[in-house]
């Protein structure tokens, strides 16, 4: 879900929590070495995002905040903030290049540069975040 988070809402604030749950506590953010990744240049968008984009040459910077349920992608155009709202059962990442995010016909891809390369632990805890989510509701037969 999409949301434009530049002036703040009660309406999005309980939107957000309510899909991927409240922000992790100062505690655990510490515990788990942070929760947010530094800033990532966007190569590239899924058309129907396209209008969140700077449509001038601007690079567009983007970064990634772990919830206990999802994650949100935090842009930023110009003066405008957007949140994207993913839930871990609709996430999907492919490492092709850089990392792409997919979910609900919808995409990003994140360069693969300086930045990006700082951010692989990050990606690591993301991954292993989305694992121990999953495993809540895996179903072995018997």
């Amino acid at each position: 879900m999409l949301l434009n988070t530049t002036h703040t809402s009660k309406e999005n604030k309980n939107l957000i929590t309510d899909l991927v749950g409240k922000p992790f506590s100062f505690l655990q953010s510490v515990r788990m070495k942070g929760v947010g990744s530094k800033r990532m240049i966007i190569d590239e968008v899924s058309p129907n995002m396209a209008s969140i984009l700077n449509t001038i040459d601007d690079i567009n910077y983007g970064n990634i905040e772990l919830r206990p349920r999802g994650i949100i992608i935090h842009i930023i155009k110009g003066l405008k903030n957007f949140a994207w709202v993913i839930p871990y059962y609709q996430l999907v990442i492919y490492k092709v290049n850089g990392t792409s995010i997919h979910s609900n016909g919808k995409f990003i891809h994140f360069r693969n540069n300086k930045t990006f390369k700082e951010n692989k632990s990050f990606f690591d805890k993301l991954l292993n975040e989305k694992v121990k989510y999953d495993e809540q509701f895996n179903f072995s037969p018997l």
